[in-house]
């Protein structure tokens, strides 16, 4: 049996499911609404909404919480597993205005990826760029691939915070405490030229992993006293 149809076979676990999201997305709601925000790039955004593209947000894995509250209700499908995890947070991310594309680059991640290039043009996507399982840091090339095939821009950001906690898991997942300072940092939109073979979507990838650092630097700057 699958680890997606034993979750949805299992009472308990539909339980659990229904549980977390439902106190999960009222305690991070009050979370994030105790930050104060410092944004670095905010125009890159707006620049791409008025020449008519939407974007594909790209971040690390680990910064899913503070990306989720600041891009949140603006029509933006995310990628979501369709294990038990994946479920939960789909579903609040679905209470702050995401759309899900469920799968991953591990599993069903080609109709995921399908569904991603139609959502792109309508909605604008995000994509974890080192998920699901890592290894931390390093950008596959989905993100990229997504780009090339609908020629819409790939729009890097970071998020830091002054105070944090960190979760004990791969992506090191930051969680940023309450009234805590937020910073984000968004890179300049990457075009990724169509055509080419996977030497060019490697340059790519490499291209992106440097706009991706480059924004950890300046939200360092921006959280310096």
């Amino acid at each position: 049996m699958s680890e997606t149809a034993d979750w949805r076979q299992s009472p308990r676990r539909r339980v659990e499911v229904a549980a977390i999201a439902g106190l999960g997305y009222p305690a991070l709601r009050a979370l994030g609404s105790s930050w104060t925000w410092r944004v670095s790039g905010a125009e890159y955004a707006d620049a791409i909404a008025v020449a008519g593209h939407r974007p594909i947000l790209a971040l690390w894995h680990g910064r899913i919480l503070p990306a989720a509250l600041y891009f949140q209700h603006r029509g933006i499908v995310a990628m979501a597993s369709e294990n038990f995890d994946g479920e939960w947070i789909a579903r609040i991310l679905g209470r702050f205005g995401f759309g899900a594309a469920r799968g991953s680059t591990s599993r069903g991640g080609a109709a995921a990826l399908r569904q991603l290039a139609r959502d792109v043009r309508a909605h604008g996507v995000a994509f974890t760029v080192d998920g699901p399982r890592g290894p931390a840091g390093v950008a596959q090339r989905g993100a990229v691939w997504l780009s090339r095939a609908t020629g819409q821009p790939l729009l890097p950001f970071h998020c830091e915070a002054a105070s944090s906690w960190t979760v004990d898991s791969w992506d090191r997942t930051l969680v940023p405490k309450p009234f805590t300072t937020v910073a984000m940092a968004i890179a300049p939109p990457i075009f990724v030229a169509p055509g080419g073979g996977d030497q060019a979507l490697d340059a790519s990838r490499i291209r992106l992993e440097e706009a991706l650092r480059n924004c950890q630097a300046r939200c360092a700057e921006l959280l310096c006293p």
